[in-house]
């Protein structure tokens, strides 16, 4: 169970840096996981389906660029 009030206790780690490492990492793994949708639906011949993943996989990527940009921000102390 996911605990809303988490701040390091159960982890070790309140380092908001670290959140955003996870963040990129889920969005990065999200958009290889769908590199294999995307194939499964062409091999399907769907093309709907496959166009939705591929809108999905772009936003995961974004979403990982945006990531990286903050973290890497603050950790050259900006």
């Amino acid at each position: 169970m996911t605990s809303s009030t988490e701040t390091g206790g159960a982890t070790g780690t309140q380092d908001k840096d670290y959140n955003l490492i996870w963040y990129v990492e889920a969005c990065l793994s999200n958009a290889l996981r769908l590199e294999s949708y995307i194939q499964d639906a062409e091999r399907g011949k769907d093309t709907e389906v496959a166009d939705l993943f591929r809108k999905a996989q772009a936003d995961s990527r974004k979403g990982a660029e945006i990531g990286k940009g903050l973290l890497r921000a603050r950790l050259n102390g900006g």
